[in-house]
């Protein structure tokens, strides 16, 4: 969605106040926050596994995708999301790397506690949706990381969704001005 188009705007006020996507209907309910989404899954299917089931996980699980959802601005700012681009060896500004950082720590955290291969265990979960974006935007500016967290970003990419989200992007036929940067 172009950030200037009139038309996507009003048609975006018609699905979500916030006038931002992901937006879910659902049985009557209109969801527009993507945490707030990623917990009404959870409460519709308890049994996919979106939370983990052992209640301090849970709390853990809710507490680092509050985070993502509503943290990490300057990475936000300095590393846009853009799944047609690849800039090899970026630069990343001053700004953004304690987000990075801190972001490293969820992830080192999470896999060592957890398990892995997922943040919370075997399974892609809550916490994987919404950091799924993070992993993208890695790739593309070619964020320095650990060797586990590469094999999570890895992980992540090789899901079947991820996939589907990446080739739909590569025939998106708009390009947004913002993300056309010189590095």
């Amino acid at each position: 969605v172009l950030p200037d188009d009139a038309d996507a705007r009003k048609e975006l006020l018609l699905l979500a106040p916030s006038i931002r996507v992901p937006c879910l209907t659902h049985d009557g309910a209109k969801v527009w926050n993507t945490l707030a989404i990623a917990q009404y899954l959870n409460e519709i299917k308890p049994d996919a596994g979106l939370m983990p089931a052992e209640r301090i996980a849970r709390a853990h699980c809710r507490s680092v995708s509050g985070e993502m959802n509503s943290g990490f601005a300057n990475l936000r700012a300095s590393l846009p999301m853009n799944l047609k681009a690849k800039f090899p060896g970026h630069k990343i500004w001053a700004g953004a790397q304690p987000d990075i950082d801190r972001i490293v720590e969820i992830w080192t955290e999470c896999l060592a506690a957890y398990g892995g291969p997922y943040l919370f265990g075997t399974k892609p979960g809550m916490a994987d949706a919404m950091y799924a974006p993070v992993v993208t935007r890695f790739l593309t500016y070619d964020v320095k990381l650990s060797a586990r967290c590469i094999r999570y970003c890895q992980t992540i990419m090789a899901l079947p969704e991820m996939k589907e989200w990446v080739a739909a992007a590569k025939l998106e036929l708009d390009d947004i001005e913002e993300l056309d940067m010189d590095f």
